[in-house]
């Protein structure tokens, strides 16, 4: 058997060790400490435009402190990009708000602006402005940032970025994490670096980020003894996991390049055959760190993605379905949505490619092998 190919493993860089190795000899391997106020700083300076960070658990809880700083009570509307992972949209059901679904846009796979505006004027016909909208950028793609910002603007309704797949990405030269009024990262074990579990939240004003570690280490009043106002949360980011993600900065510039390198790779692998196509950013204003590199079939050739998938995982390597939309879960069957059928079109035709930093030339010569064995009685027939 041949070895595993992973969609997207973890890859160390080498640096991490330094930093677990000096929590252990402090003895400071509980939440918080020197290595989660290091790994802040770290992105506070890689993001730039005046941004702070703070460190926390998972992704999911950035997303969830966010709906809870903007004030998203039971029986909101908040709007969601359906083309995204459950994470995006299962905060808002922590807070009993209602979700809104909006399909994508053909240029970037996100947020439809046309879409988002018609989810916005039926949520004020129902007396219930939505409270927050979340612009996911899919796979590390940026959305459509100024329409997007635009709306939101014009309507007043803050914007959390969903920058969990996107971090190294940019538009117009500034990165991703810093559009929205509140933006998400992830550091989880597939992303382009990890804590081996953890995220950030991003914020443009140093007191938001006071009140989010404040709600994000069990809300504790300051007074000698537990004090409890507000209702808190333990989503605190362990030192040792925040000791990893130092280590994972540094090579962070290196892991961007070799995921766009794989990129290429498919961009080549493609360019001959008219019915598979690789997702490509739209213009040179974005710059994708192509997290994942995705491809769509053109649905008249009659690919199967799921006899694909199939195809690769009997050669032992692992490739994924595109995210089914949130509208589609059976879980969000009775929530509000709009646009068209893209989204459920992408999810349908559309295959998540292995795209790990690690991917060695052996492992990218057999992807491309099993392709073109699998691909060469369409090309025959067409």
């Amino acid at each position: 058997m041949n070895k595993k190919i992973w969609l997207s493993s973890p890859h160390m860089g080498g640096g991490e060790m330094k930093y677990i190795t000096e929590a252990f000899d402090n003895n400071w391997v509980a939440p918080l400490g020197p290595n989660v106020n290091g790994l802040e700083k770290d992105l506070e300076n890689f993001l730039g435009h005046h941004i702070h960070v703070a460190a926390l658990s998972s992704g999911t809880a950035a997303i969830h402190l966010s709906l809870v700083l903007l004030g998203v009570q039971a029986g909101d509307y908040v709007i969601c990009q359906s083309l995204t992972f459950s994470a995006s949209a299962n905060p808002i059901m922590y807070m009993g708000a209602y979700p809104i679904f909006v399909d994508s846009e053909k240029d970037t796979w996100n947020l439809c602006p046309d879409a988002l505006e018609e989810a916005i004027k039926f949520g004020i016909s129902k007396g219930k402005k939505p409270k927050a909208i979340i612009a996911v950028c899919l796979y590390g793609m940026p959305y459509k940032v100024e329409d997007i910002t635009e709306i939101a603007e014009r309507y007043e309704i803050p914007v959390i970025e969903d920058s969990a797949e996107a971090l190294g990405s940019s538009y117009k030269n500034q990165k991703c994490g810093t559009f929205g009024d509140l933006g998400v990262l992830s550091f989880n074990g597939n992303k382009i670096i990890t804590t081996s579990g953890g995220g950030a939240l991003t914020l443009k004003n140093d007191a938001f980020k006071k009140q989010a570690v404040f709600l994000s280490t069990q809300a504790k009043d300051d007074a000698p003894h537990y004090e409890h106002t507000t209702i808190g949360y333990n989503y605190q980011m362990s030192n040792i996991c925040a000791g990893i993600g130092r280590g994972q900065m540094e090579v962070l510039d290196q892991r961007v390049a070799q995921r766009r390198a794989n990129h290429k790779f498919y961009k080549e692998l493609f360019k001959s055959k008219e019915f598979l196509s690789v997702h490509i950013e739209p213009s040179n204003d974005y710059f994708s760190n192509h997290w994942l590199s995705v491809a769509q079939f053109n649905p008249e050739m009659g690919i199967s993605s799921e006899d694909l998938i199939q195809t690769f995982t009997d050669q032992n390597i692992e490739t994924r379905p595109i995210w089914k939309p949130m509208h589609l879960q059976p879980v969000f069957r009775n929530a509000a949505y709009f646009g068209s059928t893209l989204s459920e079109t992408l999810f349908k035709y559309g295959i998540c490619l292995p795209s790990g930093s690690n991917l060695e030339n052996g492992d990218r010569e057999r992807i491309a092998e099993v392709l073109e064995k699998y691909l060469f009685k369409f090309t025959v027939n067409s």
